[in-house]
């Protein structure tokens, strides 16, 4: 662990300090392009696919745990994009690091289902993390949420309403859904349960 966390305090990719830079991420890209976070980025094959595919946007990875965020460096290190950043950081100080309005999409895929009751306020697509993106996205902005989880997915479709969110599209089989497909960028746990048969829930919200 503590080599993990040596080499990503000397990645050019990870944002060391992203407290310092709310209401300035544009001036870490030096650009004016809107901004678009993954929160839960796991190994970081989602963002750089984005990224690669969307030179006009940029985009920052948000992953907690350090030995995953290193695999992420990894594979930047093989393929830098400019457009992309890294951060490790606890998804419950998100309000701290982006201004009002600064992100233009929020991306949640697969996230820890957190499945004991006591523990639902953890979930990435609960009301309490919902009135945080609230904080920080753009008035046009969306979440797109991907998960493999049933229980997950009725929860967080049962939380749209009471957090005063209004649900744009939502799909219980994502890979044949055609509309809902269409420029479909998989992550690892996408591909592989997918492969396995597995059917993938997908909704896009934005406020009221």
């Amino acid at each position: 662990m503590t080599g993990s966390r040596e080499m990503i305090a000397d990645s050019r990719f990870v944002v060391h300090e992203p407290f310092e830079n709310k209401g300035k991420w544009n001036q870490v890209f030096g650009n004016d392009q809107p901004i678009q976070i993954e929160i839960g980025m796991g190994k970081g094959r989602f963002m750089m696919d984005l990224a690669a595919a969307n030179p006009n946007i940029n985009y920052i990875g948000i992953e907690k745990y350090s030995t995953v965020l290193l695999r992420a460096i990894q594979k930047m290190e093989e393929n830098a994009l400019p457009n992309l950043r890294f951060i490790r950081m606890d998804a419950e100080d998100i309000c701290e690091v982006f201004d009002k309005g600064e992100v233009a999409k929020i991306y949640l895929n697969f996230s820890d289902p957190w499945p004991k009751d006591r523990h639902a306020k953890r979930r990435l697509p609960s009301r309490q993390f919902l009135e945080r993106y609230d904080a920080i996205l753009a008035k046009d902005g969306r979440i797109e949420f991907k998960t493999d989880n049933t229980d997950l997915f009725d929860f967080a479709l049962e939380e749209i309403e009471p957090a005063g969110w209004q649900l744009e599209a939502a799909t219980r089989d994502l890979h044949h859904d055609e509309k809902m497909l269409a420029g479909n960028i998989m992550t690892e746990y996408e591909e592989k349960f997918s492969s396995l048969g597995n059917p993938i829930y997908k909704y896009i919200i934005y406020r009221n």
